[in-house]
């Protein structure tokens, strides 16, 4: 049965926000990123329950992750190498002690009511991201400083039921899922984000996605946003120009996906700007962000690290890595996105704005494993940027997770090279395979989709669209060859888009005798 939490209600309004602009003008906002990436171990953090996504409520728990007396935690080692390898990428130092330690606070999809984490000895700390952000003046480079990296457990999952929006507030009822609560979460924490003045939405975006890629390439985690494996809590505040200290921050809690992020960042600088200019004080407090309005609101006050009350775990031992198995775990970091995009522009010949493009798409790995099965670049880039953009867009799914392979996409391209279909059959044939009905030839077979290049059945469809358009056919007689052109598209209407237009263009031209 599920556990009943009981809603209450609270009041958000306020001044009215600042437009965005204006805001700039006198105020200079201070960003700061905490990110929760889920790990995609096989097992929770400190139980051997299954992770997977999407099983009925309740059903991956234990009595470890049930906090049931008497039960005791084990550290998960694929969780410890991913912490490690994370921090490797993100430029950090790999400490060589860290302990867990007990952060205390009432959480209702939290069996024991606290939670294991680190505090004053993470794993991580000390690195770097440098992220690009495109201006009308050229692309502009940024480092964030990462303050630390930290490993962790995930709490349950509350639903609030009843309501308009999904929040407690207005719900007639919650129930609590506990399938999440111990799976491994890493937080990745940025130093306070300086300098960015009125780019700071795109810098917080850019971040976001930076981090997501860097995460993926590395394979700890699938950084599905949508499904919450990727978390963002959101840190602003604002100060006038140039004065010595910071505002007041917000934190807006557990933004979903890379332009909630750019949004909650613009809108809270908007929200600020408001409340100071309103003559008010700006409040620390934590704030959820709301999809349908793009503002957040208010939701408690936020806690200083001494109201969680930290203190080491008893029931774990510190982590100690080795500098030989940290050096193995280096070993096994693959090229990093940055690094990969450096080479596939060079590879290319890509513009800025071709790079973007495929970067935009999320497209780069797709494309290189096209260009490994044997197809040219250029000709990857444009059916995965165009054809395949277009369905998955349509379809409301990532590029990646269109049923087509980069094999499928290499034999496709390679078909029309050779003349066995053109561009309009080559979209034929990815929506036959898009749909289930097999490899690109077995879709050509059956469709019927080969190109009509033989003289014989070309010369016939020739010979009707001469007979049918007298006109033109005298026009090509005279002289005006490029009349031709008609005649041509009358052979394709009638071959279904299959002739080998510019056989049948010759053919044309021969039987007219405007050689």
């Amino acid at each position: 049965m599920a556990h009943a939490v009981t809603p209450s209600t609270a009041p958000n309004s306020g001044p009215t926000p600042v437009a965005y602009e204006q805001a700039l003008a006198k105020y200079e906002p201070v960003l700061g990123l905490e990110t929760h990436i889920e790990l995609g171990t096989a097992s929770k953090m400190f139980c051997s329950c299954p992770t997977a996504f999407g099983a009925e409520p309740n059903t991956q728990v234990c009595p470890v992750c049930l906090a049931l007396p008497g039960s005791l935690p084990v550290v998960n080692r694929k969780a410890v190498e991913g912490a490690i390898r994370l921090g490797l990428a993100l430029n950090c130092s790999i400490a060589p002690w860290g302990r867990f330690a007990r952060k205390n606070y009432f959480y209702p999809d939290m069996p024991k009511n606290y939670q294991i984490s680190q505090y004053d000895e993470p794993i991580c700390v000390d690195g770097h991201l440098d992220v690009t952000v495109d201006t009308p003046e050229g692309p502009r480079v940024f480092r964030v400083d990462i303050e630390r990296v930290h490993m962790e457990e995930d709490t349950g999952k509350t639903s609030h039921v009843g309501g308009a929006t999904g929040r407690i507030h207005g719900a007639d009822y919650s129930i609590v899922d506990y399938n999440r609560a111990g799976i491994p979460l890493l937080e990745i924490v940025t130093k306070p984000i300086t300098g960015t003045g009125e780019l700071a939405p795109l810098v917080a975006r850019a971040y976001a996605a930076e981090l997501r890629d860097l995460v993926r390439s590395l394979g700890i985690s699938d950084v599905r946003m949508e499904e919450g494996s990727m978390r963002c809590d959101v840190n602003v505040s604002i100060n006038e120009r140039g004065a010595d200290e910071w505002g007041t921050r917000s934190e807006t809690k557990n933004v979903n996906s890379l332009r909630s992020v750019e949004r909650a960042v613009r809108s809270e600088i908007e929200r600020q700007a408001g409340v100071l200019e309103d003559g008010q004080k700006v409040v620390q407090e934590t704030r959820h962000f709301q999809e349908n309005t793009g503002r957040s609101i208010s939701g408690r006050s936020k806690e200083e690290a001494q109201d969680y009350r930290y203190f080491p775990d008893p029931d774990l031992v510190p982590v100690a890595p080795s500098e030989e198995w940290i050096e193995e775990l280096r070993a096994t970091l693959p090229e990093l996105p940055a690094a990969k995009r450096a080479r596939v522009r060079a590879e290319w010949n890509l513009t800025d704005t071709e790079l973007r493009d495929l970067v935009n798409a999320d497209a780069i790995d797709l494309v290189e494993a096209t260009v490994a099965a044997g197809a040219p670049s250029a000709e990857a880039r444009k059916l995965w940027l165009n054809e395949l953009s277009r369905r998955a867009t349509e379809q409301e799914v990532e590029l990646a997770s269109l049923p087509i392979t980069p094999g499928q996409v290499a034999r496709i391209i390679a078909l029309v090279a050779e003349g066995t279909l053109t561009n309009k059959l080559a979209r034929q044939v990815v929506e036959g395979v898009l749909a289930g009905e097999g490899e690109p030839d077995a879709v050509v077979e059956a469709r019927g989709l080969k190109v009509v290049s033989d003289d014989g059945a070309l010369g016939a469809a020739v010979d009707e669209a001469i007979t049918a358009n007298p006109d033109v056919a005298e026009k090509v007689r005279g002289g005006k060859v490029a009349a031709a052109g008609a005649l041509v598209g009358a052979v394709m209407k009638a071959t279904r888009g299959q002739a080998d237009a510019g056989r049948a263009r010759e053919l044309i031209l021969e039987r007219l005798g405007a050689k």
